[in-house]
C-alpha cells in the first residue's frame, strides 16, 4: 500500500532514509580498471579514491539493469515514483524507463513514474524530498508528477571540483567551450541546466571558487526561504561547513543538509568536489 521511491546510487539518500522500507536504491557499477565494485552500501570512498588516484586512466561506470529496477518495482506499494541520474551522463534513466514496461507487460498496469533528474548526487536527493512533499499533503500521484516535473525544471545543480578530468575524459563537458589550466589554480564553477554542464564563473584557488559559487547561487535562485539548500562533498567536510557557512551569510534558508558523496557521485565529482542544488 502507499508509495514507494525508487533511486539509482548516485542519489544520496540522507541516513534516517536508509533503512526505511519506503525507500530503495538500486546500484551502478564502478570500474577503475580490474577494480570492479557495485556502488552500494559495501562502498568504501577512502579505499576508491585512492584506485582513482593510482590509475592512469578514466574510471567508468555502469547503469543498472532493468531487471534491477524491475525487482524494485516489484512491491505491494501502490504508486511507485523512480528518480535517476541524468540521462545525459548515464543509461540509469533508460533502464527505469524500460522496467516500467516490462512490469506492465509481466505484472500488468501499476502507477510508476520515472523522473529523469537532469542531476546527480543532491540533486536527486531534491526531488525525493519533493515527492515526500507532495505525498505528505495528499496529493494524488497525478498531482505529484505533476508538481515534481515542475521543480525539476526550477531546480540548478552548482559544482567546483579540484578535478574535472572524469567529467572531460567521459566527454560530459562539451557544452563547455574552454576550460583554463589546471596548473594555475583557477577552479571553474559550473551549473548543470537541464542536464546540460555550462562555466558560470571562475576564481583562483578553491575558497574563492565556493565564495563565487555563492554568490551565483544566490542571484539565480528566488525565495532561498521556501528551499532545502543541499550540499554534498566529496571526502571534505570542512569546505561543506565552509560553504554553508557562505550561503547563510548570503540568504536564509527552509533547512540546509550536508552529506558525502558515495560511488557515482564520488567518480565524477573526485577527491575535494563540492556540489550544491536548491
Amino acid at each position: 500500500m502507499g508509495y514507494k521511491i525508487v533511486v539509482d546510487s548516485c542519489c544520496e539518500l540522507p541516513e534516517t532514509y536508509k533503512n526505511d522500507s519506503r525507500f530503495q536504491s538500486v546500484p551502478l557499477g564502478l570500474e577503475v580498471g580490474d577494480y570492479v565494485i557495485s556502488d552500494d552500501e559495501s562502498f568504501n570512498q577512502k579505499e576508491f579514491l585512492k584506485k582513482v588516484a593510482d590509475y592512469p586512466f578514466c574510471p567508468k561506470s555502469s547503469c543498472p539493469s532493468p531487471e534491477k529496477f524491475l525487482e524494485a518495482y516489484h512491491d505491494e506499494a501502490e504508486e511507485i515514483y523512480a528518480v535517476t541520474l541524468s540521462s545525459h551522463l548515464s543509461g540509469s534513466y533508460n533502464s527505469a524507463e524500460l522496467a516500467k514496461n516490462l512490469y506492465a507487460e509481466k505484472y500488468g498496469e501499476k502507477k510508476i513514474h520515472v523522473v529523469d533528474s537532469e542531476s546527480a548526487s543532491c540533486g536527486e536527493t531534491q526531488l525525493v524530498e519533493k515527492i515526500i512533499a507532495c505525498k505528505e499533503e495528499g496529493l494524488s500521484f497525478e498531482e505529484t508528477v505533476k508538481l515534481v516535473e515542475t521543480f525539476k525544471r526550477e531546480m540548478r545543480t552548482y559544482f567546483v571540483l579540484d578535478n574535472l578530468e572524469t567529467l572531460r575524459k567521459n566527454g560530459r563537458l562539451s557544452g563547455v567551450k574552454a576550460l583554463v589550466a589546471s596548473t594555475l589554480n583557477i577552479k571553474p564553477v559550473m551549473v548543470g541546466n537541464l542536464g546540460v554542464i555550462e562555466q558560470k564563473g571562475q576564481a583562483i584557488g578553491i575558497n574563492k571558487a565556493l565564495a563565487r559559487m555563492a554568490d551565483c547561487i544566490v542571484k539565480d535562485v528566488e525565495n532561498p526561504k521556501e528551499r532545502t539548500l543541499m550540499i554534498t562533498h566529496c571526502n571534505c567536510p570542512e569546505r561543506a561547513e565552509f560553504m554553508r557557512s557562505l550561503m547563510e551569510k548570503r540568504a536564509s534558508f527552509r533547512e540546509v543538509l550536508i552529506m558525502d558523496t558515495a560511488g557515482v557521485s564520488s567518480m565524477y565529482a573526485n577527491d575535494g568536489g563540492v556540489i550544491v542544488t536548491l
